[in-house]
């Protein structure tokens, strides 16, 4: 056992520890230096408790919470610990409790297109276990096979569908969660059309595990097209990069499933990174945009995608496009997107930035971000991505975080965040809060939202058992 987590784990009480053991046995109780064998996700700072229990029922964690509150004790939920704004960084006294063994499919119905799933459940466990009846969960996203149904639902996970299925609120129906007194609230209802009084699921999609501890959600789930054909634009611009979404999006054959945007410095990292070239693309276009329509049948896709790019055409000058002729070469396109880790690899702990923008709004946000950002510092080149159907962009520093001065990094943030409310955007599309953003959900919101969700958070949790100094604080 290491000297620290020694020391952190004499901070619980010893009859609290025994209790954990006996609650889930000796081999669902990890600390000291068994805590240093589960993987700690994006971040060491997941795992500063030096306890972590393995519960297997919604029982086993109302008793938890129970003991954790007569001793004092205050938990941390982790799921798949992919979050990226620190929402599940754990502190020594702290005991986390982990939805790991929560990895039960409780009850599928193809008929209903519903799925009642245990917490922690990954999305691509989920994804596999109903392909076959030809649904899908309608959200996506790229730590499919890590991220689970209850961090999901617990951080209001959003993707690449979310333009078509909405974020993980319009995906759950119904959800059970272990309240901060050990109570368990179990509203499982798998109907779309419920009136019956308060929709009280609201209060933990999106509360990052403040309020409650979800443990079992009933998702909808949608059809899924039995073709996918998928191209990449190089344009000129913006505004050609909604343009080619909106004819996307009145496509004569089949439905948009993705649209998202890449540009021109991202695109060199990752292309370049993975060797990706192709005839008569133009690689240096200012913005890449990937397509992807489902439908019934892939060459009819395949003509819509030729389609869309002849009215493209006909209205910029100099655009290009190549179409993914095989499922591998779908894969190729995709990772160009999807390889988000290269950034992190090349600039350590890069600052990032996750906002929503109206689409009207896009054009005239990003030019100013991207010129104030180069007048603070003229080696500034963010990466810059996103789903853009829905106007949510990542925006990332091309720089290590350690190379920034806290008044950098601090003028940085105005620069991003500056009117984001104001034209109807979010500071935070899909993230959340978790520690990392507490001063700019203080920075940006209303004042009466605040106090109300600091009031929730005082009604539901007055002892700030569940995550402690999270969202609210």
């Amino acid at each position: 056992m290491s000297a620290g987590h020694s020391v952190e784990t004499a901070q619980l009480p010893s009859d609290f520890i025994d209790a954990m053991r006996s609650m889930v046995g000796s081999s669902n109780f990890k600390q000291g230096s068994a805590v240093d064998t589960v993987d700690h996700g994006v971040t060491a700072g997941n795992l500063g408790a030096a306890a972590i229990v393995f519960p297997e029922s919604s029982e086993q964690i109302a008793a938890i919470v129970k003991c954790a509150n007569a001793h004092g004790v205050s938990i941390v939920t982790h799921g798949g610990r992919t979050g990226l704004v620190g929402g599940a960084l754990s502190q020594p006294g702290q005991i986390i409790v982990s939805t790991a063994r929560l990895n039960r499919i409780v009850q599928f119905s193809a008929v209903e297109r519903v799925a009642v799933v245990e917490a922690g459940v990954t999305l691509q466990a989920l994804q596999e276990a109903i392909v076959d009846h030809g649904l899908e969960p309608g959200i996506d996203l790229p730590s499919r096979g890590s991220a689970t149904i209850g961090g999901m639902v617990s951080t209001n996970a959003g993707g690449i569908s979310a333009f078509r299925y909405g974020v993980m609120r319009h995906r759950v129906l119904g959800l059970e969660a272990v309240l901060p007194d050990g109570s368990i609230y179990s509203d499982l209802t798998r109907v779309v059309k419920n009136a019956a009084g308060y929709d009280l699921k609201h209060l933990f999609i999106g509360a990052e595990g403040t309020l409650g501890i979800v443990t079992r959600v009933a998702v909808k789930l949608e059809p899924s097209p039995t073709s996918v054909a998928t191209a990449l634009f190089g344009l000129p611009s913006v505004e050609a990069a909604l343009e080619a979404t909106r004819l996307a999006l009145a496509a004569q054959y089949g439905h948009l499933r993705a649209a998202e945007a890449i540009w021109h410095s991202f695109f060199k990292l990752t292309s370049e990174e993975h060797a990706w070239s192709a005839s008569d693309y133009k690689a240096d276009c200012p913005v890449n945009l990937l397509l992807s329509l489902g439908g019934a049948d892939e060459e009819q896709l395949q003509h819509e995608l030729g389609r869309l790019y002849e009215m493209l055409a006909g209205t910029y000058e100099d655009i290009s496009a190549v179409l993914a002729s095989s499922q591998a070469q779908q894969s190729q396109l995709w990772r160009l997107r999807e390889d988000t880790d290269l950034i992190y690899r090349r600039h350590a702990a890069a600052p990032s930035f996750d906002v929503s923008v109206p689409l009207s709004e896009i054009d005239a946000y990003v030019h100013r971000c991207m010129s104030e950002l180069r007048e603070l510092d003229p080696s500034l080149d963010p990466y810059l991505f996103g789903h853009i159907a829905d106007g949510n962009l990542h925006i990332v520093l091309n720089a290590a975080s350690s190379d920034l001065s806290m008044e950098q990094s601090a003028s940085v943030e105005r620069i991003i965040y500056r009117d984001i409310a104001k034209i109807g955007g979010s500071f935070s599309a899909e993230h959340g809060i978790g520690s990392k953003r507490i001063h700019s959900l203080k920075m940006t919101s209303d004042p009466v939202k605040l106090a109300l969700m600091q009031k929730i958070k005082g009604q539901l949790d007055g002892m700030k058992t569940f995550n402690p100094g999270k969202v609210t604080g």
